[in-house]
This record gives C-alpha cells, structure tokens and sequence, in this order.
C-alpha cells in the first residue's frame, strides 16, 4: 500500500493538490493531450490529413475510457496505452483510425503525459518555496535580535541570534528555488522517439513532429530519451535535497521546542493520550520523517537509471512505483514547513547569557 493512499497516514502527510495530478484520470487527461497533440503536430508537417488531426483532437476531448478495460490491458501489457489506443481508434472510427498514435511507442505517450503533469509540480513547488522564505524572512524580521544559544554537536557553544539560526534555513531554500528554475529547461521536454528512439516510422519528419509537439504542449524541444533517465534522476534528487532542508528545519525547532531548552515556541501542539500537559511538535517530527523518506526512496528511485538497452520495462516501472510517493512527500513537507513558520515564535535562551 502507497503510505500517502492510507486513510490515516493520508491526513498526517497527505497533499491533495499535488495527490490529483496523480490520479488515475489527471493521468488519462495528460495521455489524450499528448495523443491529441502528436496527431496536431503531424498534421502541420503533412504526416496525416487535417481531418484526421481535427478527429482524433475531438474525441480526446470528449473521451470516456473503459476504466475496466483499461486495467486489465495494463496487468496484461504492462503499460496502459496499447488498450487506450484501441479504445481511441474505435472512438475515432474510419477512415481516421489509423493515424491514431502514428510513428509513436507507449513510452512517448507516458513519458510526456507525465512531464506534462511535472510541469504543473514545479509550478506548485516554485510557488510553495517562494512562500516558504516569504515566512521564514518574516519570522527573520519579528525574532531575529532574539538571543539564542548556538550548539555544535549536541553541546553548548557560543551565543548567537534567531537571525542566525533562521538564515541556516533560509539560505538553502534560496538555493533550491534557483536550482528549480534552472532544472526546469532540463526536466520539462518532450519525449517522442517511436519504437526504438530513432523517430524512424515518421519519414524524416520526427525531429519536426516533436518541435510541433513541444510547442503545442508547452514544454521543451528535445531528443528522445527513452532510456536516459537523468532528467528524472535529477529531480528525484532535487525532491530529496529539498525535503532534507526541510528536515534539518523540522529537527532544529524539536530540539529547539524541547522543555528544557525553550527557545521556540509553537502556537499548536499535538497532544499525548496518557499526558494531557504535553504538546508535542508534530508538524516539525513529519519534516523529518519525511525528509528520511525521499532520502531512501532517492536510491531507489536512482536504480531505475539503469535501463537496459533502448527500453527497459523493469527499471521504468521503478519510476512510476517511487517518482509520485517523492513528490507527494515533497509536496506536504513544504506545506508543513510553511505553517511551522508561520506559527512559532523565538524566546532568549537561559544559556544565552554565559
């Protein structure tokens, strides 16, 4: 079971904005957009009639699957789109059937359905990240004189101010909203190769079929990919340095929170069902706990690198099994990150003063 699919976890760390992106149907939408735009495309360079292109651009945007067909073509073929294309041609009809999918493999449709969808999680998480800091400066401008003891290794060490300790936070995050802009050109391209990646079955015209796509799509133009998967790799990577940021904020204000040190305050806590007096710093527990989560399933998702020769259907299932689980972690530790921000305050620490 998907931990972000569980009806208790999915309260704790679930995100529903990010979640629908990766539902069944948003996933279904992004795949006849992409089908609708390979037949736009082929039409503008003479691969198939314009009717054909208006056709097969009508019933993606009317089009209502067979969601059980759909699932059993899947558990067969291993990937959904052999049945949606059936589906599609018998939707289309003569004489336009056949230019359904032309010159195309299921991992172009899959792949640019799912960067499609990437396209609107970099959006969120640009957005996310920019109110992040937002919080952060505030909380900065509010407490930053307040005087803090710093601690190097667990041990007391010389005084220092809340300004110092949220620029340990902020700085970082600063980082990873400019590495977000600059992976964004490398991350959001689209994927047409045909069956082997050589574009081969469009009569030379592939390169020019899948610059149409791009700016149909709007997303980038570029070389198949199908088995070159360091675009995914690095954001997988990009998802796991940004949650380990949030993790180390998570863990500096529980440790900061406890009783015995004092030094933040949180407007909320979780309470204890045996000991009503304590309130414990949950939101800032699940920053780590999910900044530890991305981190394992960074590695696995890195294994999917590995694709054997032009195609591998083992490593990029791996994909599809752990890309959504980072993203979604992602997704809840910024808004996480956010509300700690915007609910905690600093107090002087007692050993500030010696």
């Amino acid at each position: 079971m998907q931990a972000f699919s569980h009806p208790f976890l999915q309260a704790l760390v679930g995100d529903e904005a990010v979640e629908a992106i990766f539902s069944n149907g948003a996933e279904l939408s992004a795949m006849l957009e992409v089908e609708a735009a390979l037949a736009r495309a082929q039409a503008q360079v003479g691969l198939i009639d314009e009717d054909a292109a208006q056709r097969i651009t009508q019933v993606c945007h009317s089009f209502r699957p067979d969601w059980p067909k759909l699932a059993e073509g899947l558990a067969q073929d291993g990937v959904v789109v052999p049945e949606l294309v059936k589906q599609l041609r018998a939707a289309v009809g003569e004489p336009h059937a056949k230019a359904v999918h032309f010159g195309a493999t299921s991992q172009d449709i899959i792949d640019t359905a799912l960067v499609v969808r990437l396209k609107s999680i970099t959006e969120i998480f640009g957005n996310r990240i920019t109110a992040l800091v937002s919080a952060l400066r505030n909380l900065r401008a509010r407490d930053g004189a307040v005087k803090l003891m710093a601690h190097t290794r667990m041990q007391r060490a010389l005084p220092f101010t809340a300004g110092d300790k949220i620029d340990t936070w902020l700085q970082p995050l600063e980082r990873h909203a400019e590495s977000l802009d600059n992976l964004a050109p490398r991350l959001l391209v689209v994927q047409l190769g045909g069956p082997i990646g050589t574009r081969g079955e469009m009569k030379d015209h592939g390169d020019a079929v899948a610059d149409a796509m791009a700016e149909i799509l709007g997303l980038g133009y570029g070389p198949s990919w199908h088995s070159q998967r360091d675009r995914i790799g690095e954001f997988a990577a990009f998802l796991s340095l940004l949650s380990g940021t949030l993790g180390k904020t998570g863990q500096d204000v529980a440790l900061m929170a406890q009783n015995e040190v004092g030094e933040v305050r949180l407007a909320s806590g979780g309470g204890s069902s045996a000991m009503p007096h304590k309130s414990n710093p949950v939101q800032a527990e699940l920053l780590v706990t999910l900044a530890r989560y991305n981190a394992g399933l960074l590695g696995t998702l890195h294994q999917a690198l590995v694709h054997e020769n032009e195609r591998s259907g083992a490593a990029w299932t791996l994909e599809w099994l752990v890309l959504p689980q980072m993203v979604m972690a992602t997704a809840a530790g910024l808004n996480k990150a956010r509300a700690l921000a915007s609910s905690m305050s600093f107090s002087s620490s007692a050993n500030a003063q010696h």
